[in-house]
């Protein structure tokens, strides 16, 4: 008898836990009768339990199957309430109009330095007065994006969304054959393009109680993976997220798969997150860090061949896996909300890690048969950080504000472009590996990068819209344009603000309920040591002191300039509300240049000249760059 009561006090159990869901679930108007009839069949097992001497088996199994069946009853009706499916679709359409001069397109291979603009960036260093094909012209073209959102929502506590992402980084883009790619060109002639892209396509489930005192949701698939999106990460891939609610905390862990390899081998790229917030009067506090842990790094490199990639069976042109291995960490924190009047926010981030050399990674320094002399090549050790501050004082039709942004730039003479084992830094006296077997050195290796930098993939550099002309407003299909507009889907880069500061001040007022007005100013400078972060002009061609042909430092070793001037920007933006869901934005950008932007035109002069000799006509500095800014964008 007693199995019997178990058994029907775990069915009773069952039904608490099916009626009481965690994101609100069915709405059952019976769960506290369910509750009550549950204590009672409680009270009457440990009842009949000290009793039943005096109470037959009989009865006792009588009243509690009524009281089973009546519980049975009431519950019932809520498993026929079972949620439909509601099905939603939102998205949105954009055209967007660019005419610059000197303001080139984002940069997705851009180095960690000396990153020149394409525009008006020269050829070879070596030939004399050669100019880019945009020197000092102007440029304009079209572009356009679409996204498409379908949600299949179940409820509070079950969704499945798929999004797409159509895009043309021109109109009147070149007209591929079916060999090539043709996602971001469906703005060719005659159209019927394949350039429906995949974005995202995830499960949202609000989990049952299960032993956690507290809500817990996940999402699983291909998502929108970020944290601070305007200063550190924001990206696609797939991975699981989750939040945990613990009042007035909100705990939001996330593992993404960024790269496989080979599945029985450890060439893999994991990543994990960790953030928290909390609601502390008007402000929210959180701090969160992010580990990059890359056995493969970069993802991949580029090849003038085809190779079969790790874990397929076909050829991939123009690419192949790195030889590196890196773990790289993110360390942040932020506040956001209100002081009296004043809007506020703060961001606090920094970067270490290290990336290693793989290849020989077990030999050691020594002789390899068919391969030669491999030393023990130094890691490049990482370490960088940015703080971003604004304040937004709104008054009546107007808002007032400012924004501070300093991020750490590289030393020129301590790492490459690329940050790599084994890469040679700028000229300069540096670290120098010898091979023993030569006695040939090899001076300006690659040890330590302490410009900051964000992780890969990260689009950053379009999230943050700091200005028209230099970090790049309204991104659409071709990513937008801005000098400082870089990013790296590979690897780690300096994405929009690493090497670089500012201080912007601006004022914007509601002219009409429709129409919306900004002014605002910029100093842009430059943090890269011993170099330029946008520019890559030359300081002079000298006589080599004895101390650095020690080193085996070249003759004719050109030094790089070490500028600090970016430049001023001034930028009006307009942005009209057409209806509630057309808005029409129109922005102009002028930037004053600094010479933190001049570009290395040719090596001129000779060897043995006394320092500091300047060579006229070894740099280039190009107009004040410009550009004017139109997006019309339909929101469904």
């Amino acid at each position: 008898m007693t199995n019997k009561i178990l058994f029907i006090i775990i069915q009773a159990r069952f039904l608490e836990i099916r009626c009481n869901p965690w994101k609100g679930g069915e709405d059952f108007t019976q769960v506290g009768l369910v509750a009550n009839f549950i204590n009672t069949l409680r009270n009457h097992e440990i009842r009949f339990t000290n009793h039943r001497r005096r109470r037959g088996e009989m009865k006792k199994f009588i009243v509690l199957c009524l009281a089973g069946l009546l519980i049975l009853a009431l519950a019932a009706p809520g498993y026929a309430q079972a949620p439909k499916l509601e099905f939603k679709a939102s998205g949105f359409l954009d055209t967007q109009t660019f005419w610059e001069e000197g303001v080139p397109q984002r940069n997705t291979s851009a180095g960690l330095y000396g990153v020149t603009n394409g525009n008006y960036a020269s050829g070879t260093p070596a030939v004399i007065n050669v100019k880019a094909p945009g020197w000092n012209r102007t440029d304009s073209h079209w572009d356009a994006r679409a996204h498409l959102k379908f949600d299949a929502v179940m409820g509070s506590n079950l969704s499945g969304t798929i999004l797409f992402e159509i895009d043309s980084s021109r109109w009147g883009s070149v007209f591929n054959n079916q060999a090539v790619r043709e996602a971001n060109n469906f703005g060719a002639w005659t159209t019927d393009r394949s350039a429906v892209e995949v974005k995202n396509i995830y499960i949202d489930v609000g989990l049952p109680y299960f032993g956690v005192p507290w809500p817990v949701t996940t999402r699983i698939g291909a998502q929108t993976l970020g944290i601070r999106p305007n200063v550190l990460m924001v990206s696609d891939g797939t991975g699981i997220s989750g939040g945990i609610k613990i009042d007035p905390v909100l705990i939001a862990p996330f593992y993404a798969k960024a790269l496989e390899g080979l599945d029985f081998a450890d060439d893999d790229v994991d990543v994990y997150g960790l953030s928290a917030s909390a609601k502390i009067s008007t402000f929210t506090v959180g701090a969160y860090g992010l580990a990059f842990r890359m056995n493969t790094y970069p993802f991949w490199v580029v090849n003038t061949g085809s190779v079969i990639f790790p874990g397929t069976s076909s050829q991939q042109f123009g690419q192949s896996p790195g030889t590196f291995k890196s773990h790289m960490y993110w360390l942040g924190a932020y506040l956001d909300g209100k002081a009296g009047p004043v809007n506020m926010n703060l961001d606090f981030v920094c970067d270490y890690g290290s990336v290693d050399e793989r290849t020989f990674r077990d030999l050691g320094e020594g002789v390899v048969p068919g391969v030669g002399f491999v030393p023990t090549i130094p890691n490049v050790k990482y370490e960088g950080w940015m703080v971003r501050g604004k304040i937004d004082f709104p008054w009546e039709k107007f808002n007032f504000g400012s924004v501070f942004m300093y991020a750490t730039g590289s030393d020129a003479r301590r790492t490459s472009t690329t940050g790599l084992p084994g890469t040679t830094t700028a000229p300069g006296p540096g670290f120098q590996i010898v091979n023993p077997i030569s006695g040939i050195g090899q001076h300006n290796i690659t040890r330590r990068v302490t410009g900051y930098v964000v992780p890969p993939g990260s689009e950053q550099d379009t999230a943050n819209n700091e200005s028209i002309v230099v970090y790049g407003m309204e991104n659409g299909a071709s990513g937008g344009v801005g000098i400082a507009k870089n990013a790296n889907y590979a690897a780690v880069s300096r994405g929009g603000f690493g090497g670089t500061w500012f201080a912007k001040l601006y004022g914007s007022m509601k002219v009409l309920p429709w129409y919306k007005v900004t002014v605002q100013g910029l100093y842009i400078g430059d943090t890269t040591k011993n170099g330029d972060t946008l520019g890559n002009s030359v300081k002079y061609l000298q006589a080599i002191p004895a101390s650095y042909s020690a080193l085996g430092i070249p003759q004719s070793t050109t030094f790089l300039r070490d500028n600090t001037n970016i430049g001023w920007e001034f930028d009006l933006i307009n942005e009209i509300q057409i209806y509630n869901n057309l808005r029409f934005f129109v922005g102009y950008g002028y930037l004053f240049a600094g010479d933190a932007l001049d570009v290395r035109t040719h090596n001129s002069g000779t060897p043995g000249n006394s320092p500091n000799t300047f060579f006229a006509g070894g740099n280039r500095k190009a107009d004040n760059p410009w550009a004017l800014r139109t997006r019309l964008m339909y929101v469904f």
